[in-house]
């Protein structure tokens, strides 16, 4: 599968003495395969470290931290010569170790030009944990996130699409394959990003194995809850992770303790939130009081809504058949919006953008709200459908007069009174 942290990956190694780059991402959402693809594409030869699979591996990085005792000790390990600038070094699940996660910061301060790259399924949780010493100012970070929908039409085939709704984007001109994006777009809520998932469709089209796949991943999460918590943690991880339908399901999609169980409060629950968030599991998205610049410093970090990572995911979560979504059901009407902002969620977060939601005191709402890279502060409207009418979008644009506006919905292309009309399958375009 082409997956687009190729180019990060492929600049950050033109970088002349770049620092050691640590990717973050979920379980399963393909960083062990990207990286070990780029290696094997631009590398002479990969040295692969597991720290979960490979204890002796761990032992290396116990004695000391010099980085050319450690290389030589690899190198042996491995059976492999390690070439200053042609061996791709990576360290896969290096949470497990916390020496060979200090020692990065002796390979950056180290005059020798080795590369390295190191990942972990849950690294954003086990940095949280006081023991670790976090080489601060030594690594360059990254996120690998699921496919996005223009990756997994690039996973179908169907790459000559992806760039049509490209020009039709820059273009502003209607897309003439436009029922046949927005049925893709239907799928790919369906089947979502996680690689494994992708795969299982393409090869069978059989969605009951898709849902197996799905089930699987996550009952991999839960089995992380289980390994990498408390177990009192545990319990208030899994009743959090279980809510998100019902969160969700609620007519303004904003998340309520009191729906993970009666009288939960957020001393007890927020920590719990707090490690779906950092294993990459869920998406938090913050209420900003004012449309101002900047938008960080207008956030009320009290009321949020959550969202999960993964279309497919969630949608196997709710226990929704493939064909309700697939066929246009009106019984998908009392969700079909929160998979929609889902979605639009996640395509923003992947397009570099912290997606924000604003509210008035007179409870006119808008979806999202944005900063681009000018410094503009974009409101986004998301539709499910083509029904397009928002007094709450109105109301937005007469407070802060914003440079345009973005509605989000089945319709195609359009400009008109300042709303830029962008069809739900096109939303991986706004970054342009």
């Amino acid at each position: 599968m082409d997956r687009k942290i190729s180019d990060s990956l492929k600049q950050w190694k033109k970088t002349p003495h770049h620092k050691p780059l640590l990717l973050y991402g979920a379980r399963q959402v393909g960083k062990t395969y990207s990286i070990l693809e780029f290696g094997k594409r631009h590398y002479k030869n990969v040295v692969y470290i597991n720290f979960e699979a490979n204890a002796e591996a761990a032992r290396i990085f116990k004695r000391d931290l010099n980085p050319s005792r450690i290389i030589k000790e690899l190198a042996a390990l491995s059976g492999t010569t390690i070439l200053t600038n042609d061996t791709l070094i990576f360290f896969d699940e290096i949470q497990v170790c916390e020496q060979a996660l200090t020692s990065l910061k002796y390979f950056c301060e180290d005059p020798t030009d080795y590369h390295i790259i190191a990942a972990g399924s849950l690294l954003g949780v086990a940095l949280n944990r006081e023991h670790y010493s976090f080489p601060v100012g030594k690594v360059e970070m990254c996120t690998l996130y699921p496919l996005d929908f223009e990756e997994f039409l690039w996973a179908l085939g169907k790459r000559e699409l992806s760039e049509l709704i490209r020009d039709a984007y820059r273009s502003g001109t209607q897309m003439a394959l436009h029922d046949t994006a927005l049925d893709l777009y239907r799928l790919y809520l369906v089947v979502g990003g996680m690689p494994g998932a992708v795969l299982e469709y393409k090869e069978r089209q059989d969605f009951d194995l898709l849902h197996a796949v799905q089930k699987n991943i996550s009952n991999a999460y839960i089995a992380d809850m289980a390994k990498y918590a408390a177990p009192a943690e545990t319990t208030r991880i899994m009743a959090v992770f279980r809510s998100i339908p019902t969160q969700l399901a609620k007519p303004n999609h904003k998340f309520q303790y009191r729906l993970i169980k009666s009288g939960a409060r957020a001393n007890l629950y927020e920590s719990s939130l707090n490690w779906l968030k950092e294993s990459g599991v869920v998406l938090i998205c913050t209420r900003v009081k004012e449309g101002r610049l900047p938008l960080s410093a207008y956030g009320e970090s009290s009321f949020f809504k959550i969202y999960m990572t993964d279309t497919g995911l969630l949608c196997a979560h709710f226990g929704i058949p493939a064909h309700v979504i697939l066929q246009k059901s009106s019984q998908l009407d009392s969700v079909k919006g929160a998979l929609t902002e889902n979605y639009v969620c996640f395509a923003l977060l992947v397009n570099g953008y912290t997606p924000y939601y604003w509210e008035s005191p007179g409870n006119a709402e808008v979806d999202f709200v944005v900063q681009n890279k000018t410094g503009g502060i974009i409101p986004i409207e998301v539709k499910s459908s083509e029904n397009v009418r928002s007094k709450s979008l109105a109301h937005y644009i007469d407070q802060y007069h914003p440079e345009y506006a973005i509605r989000i919905s089945t319709k195609n292309f359009g400009f008109e009174n300042n709303i830029k009309s962008v069809p739900l399958y096109a939303v991986h375009c706004i970054n342009e």
